[in-house]
């Protein structure tokens, strides 16, 4: 059963690392480097990974989850033994050098712990060579690992400990394929443990297929009252939709859900919005599964600016840095008024929520100000201005290669051929998404049409692709 866990909960509970069934070499090194007490993360999983369970974590980056599973895989670890007993897969280079600089600190008690980094951006031949000499913990990114594999560079016969580090992060950036790959190339007795901070369907599908009836912790997020501002403003009925248009272009948000109660009021401001030049696209249940994943990734890859959609539309839907929720009706349940405003002000970002409303909607909002227990903050439309009145665009344009995972294609192919022959700069790129048929890059909007271009007239995997801007 999943354990889900307060921060505040086990914050209170200061647990210490003394109390875990570690080794006097570990418990040394962790008194010497000053963790005296664990995080939440780490006093809810520990116990379980110590134990040899699997695991399924939710934590977000900066909450110590490096720690959590380090501890782990060091416990399991004979140093005796020169083969790779532990691997942890990475979305990055950056990520995958943090990893292995705090393994390192954390296995220093230990004798000639051997940690290596395989990631892409360095040459195999070096990589190769270190391996060649052997290595006790591999750390590194999927695409690679999967290259030694497949040259018969990296044995993981032995291999006791599997880590996916930042998983949703390596789903995001299409990873599934090589990830589904290294880990049918480990041994299946093993203990697999698996952190993310968000949990997308792709997680359950990898988790369902990989780990062994895993134990789940969950940090339960609290929004903090002064992280999404929310505001209300009342319309008439008819100029509401023109309403919304007001809103983006005073508070000009990069990236805004806008909620409606029916499908058809979703594609009458679709209609308002892209006439007034604001780069949107909806999400409703008449659209093509292949339609829906293209409008998901633009907007999640920041290529649109407005999403527009109902609650049932946008159900499971997690997008990352989300500036603004605009409530275009106001729900007649407070439930889901504060499900659809906790998608902004995640993390370390704040965010706005703006509700639009008439009279006939004010017996909803007092429910739904009894439900969070605040007064409204109440503003008037009319005192909206703006300094900027060019139309509201999205930073980057996604570019889709006909060609995908049937092609062989990875998203390092096409970072490549952008930051290669191109010659663009890695800030220049953004997301990358494989899917079977298809690839789609976010590049950013300076750059789209040349871009495109030349990917069309240069190469990706050494062969011709068709390249079109969405």
């Amino acid at each position: 059963m999943p354990q889900t866990v307060s921060p505040s909960a086990a914050d209170a509970d200061r647990s210490l690392f003394s109390e875990l069934p570690l080794s006097p070499g570990l418990l040394t090194t962790l008194q010497q480097l000053q963790y005296r007490t664990m995080t939440p993360i780490q006093a809810a999983s520990l116990p379980i990974t110590l134990a040899g369970h699997d695991l399924i974590a939710q934590a977000k980056t900066g909450s110590g989850k490096t720690a959590a599973f380090a501890l782990a895989l060091l416990t399991n670890l004979n140093p005796r033994r020169f083969a790779v007993q532990a691997m942890v897969l990475c979305p990055t280079r950056e990520l995958a050098d943090q990893v292995t600089q705090e393994l390192r600190r954390l296995a220093r008690s230990a004798d000639n712990i051997k940690i290596l980094t395989l990631c892409g951006g360095s040459t195999m031949r070096p990589q190769m060579s270190s391996l060649a000499h052997g290595a006790h913990i591999v750390v590194g990114t999927p695409g690679r690992i999967m290259d030694h594999l497949q040259r018969n560079s990296l044995n993981l016969e032995a291999l006791n400990t599997l880590v996916f580090d930042e998983a949703d992060r390596m789903l995001d950036m299409g990873f599934y394929d090589d990830i589904a790959y290294v880990t049918r190339c480990c041994p299946p007795k093993r203990q697999t443990l698996l952190f993310s901070a968000t949990y997308p369907n792709g997680i359950a599908g990898l988790a369902r297929q990989f780990l062994r009836n895993p134990q789940e912790v969950k940090l339960l997020e609290h929004h903090e009252g002064n992280k999404i501002r929310q505001r209300f403003y009342e319309v008439a009925h008819e100029t509401r939709l023109q309403a919304v248009g007001q809103l983006l272009q005073h508070y000009r948000p990069v990236s805004t859900l806008a909620f409606c109660n029916t499908k058809q009021q979703c594609r009458d401001l679709l209609e308002v919005l892209q006439a007034q030049g604001i780069n949107a696209l909806t999400l409703n249940g008449d659209l093509e599964q292949r339609e829906r994943d293209q409008v998901l990734i633009q907007f999640a890859n920041r290529s649109c600016s407005v999403l527009v959609a109902t609650d049932v539309a946008a159900r499971g839907l997690d997008i990352t840095q989300l500036e603004a929720v605009i409530n275009v009706d106001v729900t007649p349940d407070p439930e889901i008024y504060i499900h659809r405003i906790g998608r902004t002000g995640r993390a370390d970002e704040n965010g706005w929520a703006l509700s639009l409303y008439s009279l006939p909607e004010m017996p909803r909002i007092v429910a739904i100000t009894k439900m969070i227990g605040s007064e409204p903050e109440w503003h008037d439309l009319a005192t909206l201005q703006s300094d900027d009145n060019t139309p509201l665009a999205s930073p980057m344009v996604t570019l889709q290669i006909l060609g995908g995972r049937k092609e062989k294609i990875r998203p390092g192919d096409v970072l490549g051929a952008l930051t290669g022959e191109a010659g663009y700069t890695r800030e220049q790129v953004g997301k990358i998404t494989v899917t079977d048929q298809s690839t789609y890059v976010a590049v950013t909007r300076d750059i789209a049409h040349e871009a495109a271009r030349k990917l069309s007239t240069g190469k990706v995997k050494g062969k011709t692709v068709r390249v079109r801007a969405l």
